[in-house]
């Protein structure tokens, strides 16, 4: 079964398009604020179709563009200025920023109800501890399409590979807290494939393209894909995998369209808590 995003993602848009119109009828017009700080092509496209996702939802997009040369401190104030705007609902601080800005404070000066990205440490905090509102947005995704298709969690051995702070930690500890048992692999793992192939579902999260390979998986596993690498290849690899696996996100149209539909959820569900 091949997981489609882009159906999830649409099913997502249409219950939020009656929310927006719901919104609006109060005088209410959610609205997500993107951080771009620098000239990077590839951040630029990021926040580019985020925004454009919001124009088609109804959803205000509000883009600050900052020069390279930024320090923390102005990063900083930018930040404080808009958790003041009552107006804005959502912040996104697009990453990688320029190496001389302290990334870890500018993401941990977003007020927590405007932390739509799931970036902050309080935000993965409250995510440990499953209470938190605003998941980082591709493993909120993740979950949102094991639901959609009714794939069960509970009781299963989950296998995720990467450890990064907005993906392969965060959605460890989503599915803990849905009573999966959960191994994480990483950079340091040795031999990875003996984890992989005994995992009932496996999350790639590693950043390295095919690097899960198709006769690591176990026979009916559920494979999901959060990789997107240049050439719009996965973590893994996807024929020899999908040979085996009972399902299966693709790349492109896989995890990556939910995720973007997860960032506009979370603001306008901020937009909703703050009326």
């Amino acid at each position: 079964m091949i997981l489609d995003g882009n159906d999830v993602s649409k099913r997502i848009k249409d219950k939020l398009a009656l929310q927006v119109a719901a919104l609006e009828q109060k005088g209410v017009r959610p609205c997500l604020a993107t951080i771009l700080v620098g000239d990077d092509p590839a951040s630029a496209t990021y926040v580019r179709m985020k925004g454009n996702a919001c124009k088609r939802l109804g959803i205000e997009s509000k883009k600050i563009e900052l020069p390279k040369e930024t320090t923390t401190k102005e990063l900083l104030a930018v930040i404080r200025e808009l958790n003041n705007d009552s107006s804005v609902h959502g912040i996104l601080l697009q990453h990688p920023v320029p190496s001389q800005i302290d990334e870890r404070a500018a993401f941990d000066e977003i007020a927590i109800e405007k932390d739509v990205d799931g970036v902050t440490t309080l935000g993965f905090a409250q995510n440990a501890f499953g209470f938190a509102h605003y998941p980082s947005c591709t493993p909120a995704a993740i979950l949102a399409i094991l639901d959609h298709y009714q794939l069960p969690i509970e009781g299963k051995h989950a296998v995720v590979v990467g450890r990064s702070p907005i993906l392969g930690k965060p959605v460890s500890q989503m599915l803990l807290n849905r009573n999966a048992t959960v191994t994480i692999c990483h950079s340091r793992t040795e031999n990875v494939s003996d984890f992989v192939e005994k995992a009932d579902i496996v999350v790639a999260a590693v950043g390295k393209p095919n690097f899960i390979q198709g006769e690591w998986i176990k026979s009916g596993a559920v494979v999901l894909d959060a990789g997107y690498n240049k050439g719009n290849i996965g973590d893994c690899e996807y024929d020899g995998c999908a040979q085996r696996a009972s399902a299966i996100t693709p790349v492109p149209g896989g995890v990556g369209p939910v995720t973007i539909s997860m960032l506009l959820k979370h603001t306008v569900e901020a937009a909703e808590r703050s009326v």
